[in-house]
């Protein structure tokens, strides 16, 4: 009887730990599946995109283009980014530096005060119309609704459109839309026009 008793008690034994060893691989698996889970529940939408291949966007744009600094400032201090990164499409006539420099003096210094943000929303907002907009349809069109609610006048010359007086110099597809870089910031007409 006694080697029935140590058989039994082996058998227990080697029940015992193999029950132990099943537990620890469903656990295990539980585990593996509470991860892959996780990583399914990951925040999606377009504030947490991490793409590093994408067409960068018109403020991504801006920022990256050495000749735009004074509009890239001049977005941040107006707080209109957000016009810029939307899902579009856009068309954004950016003016490049030395158009903000040919601006009378101390205009930009005084728009980009915190008391003149809304003015100067204003004007970023002339620079943006809601479409994608090639320069071979911006030849047949005579004006353009802004993001500003208000119209800038088209006109061909040379068979090449002009922008409320502004040449467009080169444009860059953007992921949301056109950005057409510009010779001249344009000023949203005032009350009295």
């Amino acid at each position: 009887m006694k080697p029935i008793k140590q058989l039994l008690i082996v058998f227990a034994i080697i029940a015992f730990i193999s029950s132990c060893k099943n537990e620890n691989k469903e656990a295990s698996s539980t585990s593996t599946v509470s991860k892959s889970e996780n990583n399914t529940n990951k925040k999606t939408g377009q504030a947490f995109i991490e793409d590093d291949e994408g067409v960068p966007n018109c403020l991504q744009i801006a920022i990256g283009s050495p000749d735009h600094a004074t509009l890239v400032a001049a977005v941040q201090a107006a707080e209109v980014e957000n016009a810029l990164v939307n899902v579009g499409p856009l068309t954004v006539f950016a003016p490049t530096d030395d158009a903000f420099a040919a601006l009378p003096d101390g205009t930009v210094e005084n728009l980009v005060k915190p008391e003149n943000k809304d003015a100067l929303a204003n004007i970023l907002k002339y620079h943006v119309t809601p479409g994608n907009l090639n320069t071979s349809i911006l030849t047949k069109l005579p004006k353009l609704g802004q993001a500003n609610n208000q119209y800038v006048k088209v006109e061909v010359v040379d068979g090449k459109p002009v922008i409320g007086g502004a040449n467009i110099i080169a444009s860059v597809k953007a992921g949301n839309g056109i950005v057409h870089v510009v010779d001249k910031v344009l000023l949203p007409p005032t009350e009295e026009n």
